[in-house]
């Protein structure tokens, strides 16, 4: 999508939210489930999201919910090649944020009016004391190193990927996760010596890994969209999470998290 498009989306999409509101009390009481209900009945739409959106998602559905009265959030994290799976096999879903646009590409139509709405870039993610003394990329192609990265179809495994490639650094994983809180959990549990995560997972793991920059993440700049399903129960209050993502308040607990504009 270009740059020109995702503005004019942007436009269209980041309206106050009250009117989007009464849009859904405005399809009257016979209960429009595409517009999201009747506007008197609770209700609740599924987001599926990449796992490294799980603490900033987390707390923009939570303000959602606290601005629109009987509106809940369900959540559910993973993969986003694992998502889009489960998108494809029909699972029940509103809005699907993904962690790069090659992902959100897979699901054609099925994704409405995709809009970007921040980017991310590879940190090395080692435990507390950094035991294996890593410094930089080229430290993680060492012998004996365990090393555990996000599996190739997974957006953060093809980020490491590029690099990898980018660089010529051959690197030699002794585990190859589904999401990128997998291969996090691998080094906080001291299961690993180091990890290719996003720079916002070290940031939300605290002081439980120690983050490693180095300069080659730029090569590999993840670009995270968010769309509607064509299938949701709830358009209404889908759009209106994704505008709320996009716009001012949803944009302040990104930037917060670590995430770049995108």
């Amino acid at each position: 999508m270009s740059h020109t498009s995702a503005v004019g989306l942007r436009r269209r999409l980041v309206a106050p939210l009250a009117l989007t509101l009464l849009a859904v009390a405005a399809c009257g009481s016979s209960g429009d489930q595409k517009g999201g209900g009747n506007g008197s009945e609770p209700v609740t739409i599924t987001v599926l999201a990449a796992a490294s959106l799980t603490s900033s998602f987390t707390e923009i559905a939570q303000d959602f919910e606290a601005e629109n009265d009987g509106v809940t959030v369900r959540l559910s994290f993973g993969g986003s090649s694992d998502l889009v799976e489960q998108i494809r096999s029909g699972a029940p879903a509103d809005v699907f944020a993904s962690a790069d646009s090659t992902t959100m590409d897979q699901l054609g139509a099925d994704a409405v009016d995709p809009a970007d709405f921040a980017t991310n870039t590879l940190e090395i993610a080692v435990p507390p004391g950094n035991p294996a003394r890593i410094s930089g990329f080229a430290d993680l192609a060492k012998k004996g190193l365990d090393l555990v990265v996000c599996a190739p179809q997974v957006p953060c495994g093809s980020a490491t990927r590029t690099v990898a490639d980018v660089t010529g650094t051959k690197l030699s994983p002794v585990s190859q996760e589904q999401s990128v809180t997998d291969v996090l959990g691998k080094v906080t549990s001291g299961e690993a010596d180091a990890g290719l995560v996003y720079v916002t997972d070290v940031e939300a793991a605290g002081d439980d890994v120690e983050g490693i920059t180095f300069p080659e993440s730029s090569e590999a700049v993840n670009t995270y969209p968010i769309a509607t399903l064509k299938d949701s129960d709830h358009t209404t209050i889908a759009r209106a999470f994704a505008a709320y993502v996009l716009g001012a308040e949803g944009q302040k607990v990104l930037r917060a998290a670590g995430f770049g504009r995108p």
